[in-house]
This record gives C-alpha cells, sequence and structure tokens, in this order.
C-alpha cells in the first residue's frame, strides 16, 4: 500500500497548489485503484490491493495514453496531445524507470545466448526469463518484437 499513499499525497500536494492537470490525473489513478479495491474485495479471491497490482493499473493506463498519443500526432491534434503526454509522465512517475529498446536487444540476446534458443518456438522461455527479472521496467510488446527479429 506504499504507492497508494505515495499517490494520495501527491494528489493532496496538487490539491493545494491548484494544478488542475494534475488533479485530473490523480482522481483517474485513484479511481482506478479504488476499482480494483473493490473488484479484489469480491469474488472468490479476496486480496487486499497490494503495490504490484496498482503497478499493473499503471502500466494498463500508461499503455492507453501511448496508444492516443500516437493516434493525436497522426491526426494532429496538439491540443489533446499535450494533455495525454503530461497524463504518461505522472503515470510513469511511479514505475521504475523503463529499459530503451537498446536495453532490451542487449537483454534479450544474453538470455537467448544463455538458454540457447535458435526458433521463435523458443519465445515463450526467453519471456518468461525476462518476467521474472525484469517485470517491473521492460515494455514486453517491444521484447516480442526484438525477439521475433533476433529468432526470424
Amino acid at each position: 500500500m506504499e504507492l497508494k499513499n505515495k499517490i494520495n499525497s501527491d494528489y493532496n500536494e496538487a490539491l493545494k497548489a491548484k494544478d488542475r492537470s494534475k488533479i485530473s490525473t490523480y482522481r483517474l489513478i485513484l479511481s482506478g485503484i479504488k476499482d480494483l479495491d473493490i473488484s479484489n474485495r469480491s469474488g472468490p479471491d479476496k486480496k487486499e490491493t497490494g503495490d504490484d497490482d496498482i503497478k499493473k493499473l499503471l502500466k494498463k493506463m500508461i499503455k492507453q495514453r501511448a496508444e492516443s498519443i500516437e493516434i493525436y500526432k497522426k491526426n494532429n491534434r496538439d491540443d489533446l496531445l499535450k494533455v495525454e503526454e503530461s497524463e504518461l509522465e505522472i503515470l510513469s512517475s511511479y514505475l521504475p524507470k523503463q529499459l530503451s529498446d537498446e536495453e532490451i536487444k542487449k537483454i534479450c540476446l544474453d538470455i537467448k545466448t544463455k538458454i540457447g534458443a535458435q526458433t521463435i518456438k523458443d519465445m515463450g522461455k526467453i519471456m518468461g526469463e525476462l518476467k521474472k527479472d525484469y517485470s517491473d521496467n521492460l515494455d514486453f510488446s517491444k521484447a516480442g518484437k526484438i525477439l521475433k527479429d533476433l529468432l526470424s
């Protein structure tokens, strides 16, 4: 729950500073966390919402913003683009720094060599290794594209 407390604290600071763009973004995040709390408390698998759950939510929100940014760039919607970029920046600040494409490629090559992967059929093994060690700071869609190139 440490992450939730930090987000709440940052939200309160944004309220005090009367920063409308940050306030709306924090409200989106806190709303998503409340939805998570509700879904985790109901159903057969009742559990407390932890930092890992919140990180998954933030990653999902980041992915949505990234997709929107691409669409707005294609359609020359600078007004909406700025809003999405500021939201993306706030959301990203709660996750560990994401690895660059070059870093992902190097890691994929190292794991490919380590486990002796040769074909695209071995992609699942490599992805499993990546998830064990880099689940917080690796974009798996980028890793998948890189792996397809390496294994083809």
